[in-house]
């Protein structure tokens, strides 16, 4: 890690207003080290930047917010990594965009693991979190380390299939590290601090500012050797995660679903441009070139086996279950709940059920 000398001018330049990651690395390029900007004058300065950032570089008035972050580092579980550190994540200097600092808690060598991204939508249907939960299980215990963004739905799902693996999870955050958005998950990071790892780009104390979350999403597919896209609207933020993945050389993976589902749209959008269209996480793991896990079987009467033939992929109530098999009302009812016990088909709203495998 970088000594605290050098760690205090890392922080100081980053702490600059309007001075980007890449008007950054300039800086660096053709100085040096942090401290060698810091140190230079106004002319030489505006040869790289323009004079407003050169004359806030200058300012050399950030020394609580400095203090607040090397206090910060001091604590147990607590790095920043610089561009300068060994420790640095290789993947992210693949990028094109990568952040000059990174704030992590937690399990930092995780970031340098073999890693899958897995994101969608918010307001996932119970469909879509349990392929997200199901299928982050098994590529945790493939070795994968899963990477998302702390949201709520497919993220959060994502984020505790992860972390009941031996990969373990990775959440990138669009606040400062300091700040857990939405409070909702403040349970969720707690754990992924516990036994994964939380990263930010952005200073401590840093709102979640809309602006942040598309930014950080660079990371969420850097960090990653792909990235699945479980649910998605075709505006959904997750499509923009996807195509930054595409930018960045990762395999693109997403799951089809029903064709009268707008959460399915974005999924099949990314099919219809290339990306791989799942059935099961073999599926991902063999184009990864990772040993594939042999599926339990999941347990099942005839009964069950017949019903999941007549249901189909797409949601349907009792009475048309009913209809389609021609077994009594009881029988369906016993054999729906054993089969969403079973984890092979989940309740919808309005009384309605899916098949999910």
């Amino acid at each position: 890690m970088t000594d605290s000398g050098d760690l205090a001018a890392w922080i100081e330049l980053s702490l600059v207003p309007g001075l980007g990651s890449a008007k950054l690395r300039s800086l660096l390029s053709t100085f040096g080290l942090p401290i060698n900007v810091l140190n230079a004058t106004r002319s030489q300065l505006c040869r790289v930047v323009p004079e407003m950032l050169a004359a806030r570089i200058l300012e050399r008035s950030r020394g609580p917010e400095i203090t607040k972050a090397m206090h910060w580092a001091d604590q147990s579980k607590h790095e920043v990594l610089t561009l300068a550190d060994a420790a640095y994540p290789r993947q992210l200097l693949e990028i094109p965009d990568p952040p000059a600092l990174l704030y992590v808690a937690g399990n930092a060598e995780l970031l340098s693991s073999a890693a899958l991204a897995v994101v969608g939508s918010r307001n996932a249907t119970p469909a879509g979190l349990q392929n997200a939960h199901a299928f982050s299980r098994v590529f945790s215990d493939a070795g994968l380390a899963i990477v998302s963004g702390l949201a709520m739905g497919v993220d959060s799902a994502a984020h505790r299939g992860g972390l009941e693996g031996r990969g373990s999870t990775i959440a990138v955050l669009g606040t400062g590290i300091d700040i857990i958005y939405p409070r909702r998950n403040e349970p969720l990071a707690k754990e992924v601090l516990a036994r994964g790892v939380l990263v930010s780009e952005f200073p401590l104390g840093t709102a979640p500012n809309a602006a942040n979350f598309p930014r950080r999403n660079r990371l969420i597919s850097g960090l990653a050797k792909g990235c699945l896209v479980v649910e998605a609207a075709l505006d959904s933020g997750s499509l923009i995660t996807a195509r930054l993945a595409a930018d960045q050389g990762r395999e693109v993976f997403a799951i089809p679903g029903s064709i009268h589902s707008p959460l399915s749209k974005g999924c099949h959008a990314l099919i219809k441009q290339g990306a791989k269209l799942v059935e099961s996480a073999q599926d991902v793991l063999e184009e990864l070139g990772i040993s594939a896990l042999p599926e339990p079987k999941a347990p099942g009467s005839h009964a069950g086996h017949d019903l999941l033939e007549k249901m189909g992929f797409d949601p349907c109530d009792i009475d048309e279950l009913i209809a389609r098999c021609g077994l009594p009302t009881e029988v369906v009812s016993a054999t729906l709940l054993q089969l969403e016990l079973d984890g092979r088909i989940a309740g919808l709203p309005g009384g309605l059920y899916q098949r999910i495998r």
